[in-house]
């Protein structure tokens, strides 16, 4: 018998739905007993992947809707995050911020850096149904 546990939430793709997805995972990580700080790094994590999924994968249409699933199994927290989008994940670059500073690009480009370094595991996959980002965060680090 499984000792895992999978929750899921759909919302639309809506600037400021990314705050019902961070407290929903925050209050699963705080069930698990996960310290405060760990919580407030899965809840960045989950907003930045959230705000992605609904400006770069799903364009900010409202008639299409980003899943979250929440999966706990041994420790361990796993969050999947998927759009509807049909652009995938594309390059990444860790962007630069000397540049940004002098305008010589543009700002932003952290997200992706930053869920990276606060996550245990991080995965990013193209699907036919759009992009799927998989963040897991363990309970011991």
């Amino acid at each position: 018998m499984t000792s895992e546990k999978k929750f899921e939430l759909h919302l639309p793709s809506s600037l400021g739905a990314e705050k019902l997805a961070m407290d929903f995972a925050a209050t699963v990580a705080k069930s698990m007993n996960f310290p405060a700080d760990r919580i407030e790094d899965l809840k960045t994590a989950v907003a930045e992947a959230c705000t992605n999924a609904i400006e770069h994968g799903n364009k900010l249409d409202a008639s299409t809707k980003v899943g979250i699933s929440l999966t706990v199994d041994k420790g361990r927290l796993q969050v999947a995050v998927q759009d509807q989008g049909s652009g995938g994940i594309g390059k990444r670059r860790t962007p630069d911020i000397d540049s940004q500073i002098e305008g010589e690009t543009e700002p932003g480009g952290w997200g992706i850096h930053l869920i990276e370094n606060l996550m245990d595991e991080v995965s990013f996959e193209s699907t036919p149904e759009g992009t799927l980002v998989k963040m897991i965060i363990h309970l011991e680090k």
